[in-house]
């Protein structure tokens, strides 16, 4: 069953720059259904860890295979075809274009779908009401509370209904009280089937989940689903 399969797999990952090893053989599996945080200090490989799960760069060495497409099989475009398909990203500082509605931001993450522009605008719609946004379709980023603009993104990332959601720090931007109020619309998200990976330095934040990996030094240090005589430096 497609269910069974792992949405994320590392096996011996490694990711190396002249002179680093930013990842250094990681061992990863997030099944379907998760809300994870991989969490860590600067430094400590989360943010190349975000980038080999979205496929936005390959490993080094190593097997990595997201939502069951072993990565290093596939050709560019092939890659690209299965991050639009099969990956959401959500962004500290949104990334939303500056002119454009937030219908229209939303509905342009359906753009490589093969989408035709009438069922982008609905999908897009339908998902902005989700998020608590249906009043504000028309509404521009710069006519948006920080807030507003991450739902907007979120609504983006989740549109086209990817396996895999990746959130990169997705409160960094905002007051307390918004990060609360998007962490809440991520756990309502995860409780409706979404799979969710939160890439946070915030402690609080990854201990409110209910899975942590902690990285240190581009190894993964501590995962909170695993044995504890698996946990690396475990007695």
């Amino acid at each position: 069953m497609r269910t069974a399969i792992p949405v994320v797999e590392l096996k011996g990952a490694t990711r190396e720059y002249p002179g680093v090893v930013a990842l250094a053989g990681v061992d990863l599996t997030v099944r379907r259904g998760e809300l994870a945080a991989i969490v860590g200090p600067s430094g400590s490989g989360k943010s190349t860890m975000l980038n080999v799960i979205g496929t936005l760069d390959r490993p080094t060495s190593g097997r990595v295979a997201i939502d069951g497409h072993d990565i290093a099989s596939l050709s560019d475009r092939q890659l690209s075809a299965l991050r639009a398909q099969s990956i959401g990203f959500i962004f500290q500082n949104f990334h939303l274009a500056e002119g454009v509605s937030a219908l229209d931001n939303v509905a342009d993450g359906l753009l490589y779908n093969g989408v035709g522009l009438h069922e982008r605008r609905e999908r897009a719609a339908a998902v902005l009401d989700r998020v608590g946004l249906g009043d504000r379709l028309d509404h521009r980023p710069g006519e948006l509370s920080g807030g507003q603009k991450q739902r907007v993104a979120i609504a983006r990332a989740v549109v086209g209904e990817p396996a895999l959601l990746l959130a990169d720090e997705p409160t960094g931007a905002l007051d307390s009280t918004s990060g609360k109020a998007v962490m809440e619309l991520l756990r309502e998200l995860n409780a409706a089937g979404t799979t969710i990976l939160v890439i946070t330095h915030d402690q609080d934040i990854a201990e409110s989940l209910p899975r942590q990996v902690t990285m240190l030094d581009g190894r993964v240090r501590y995962d909170s689903a695993a044995p504890a005589d698996r946990v690396e430096g475990a007695c």
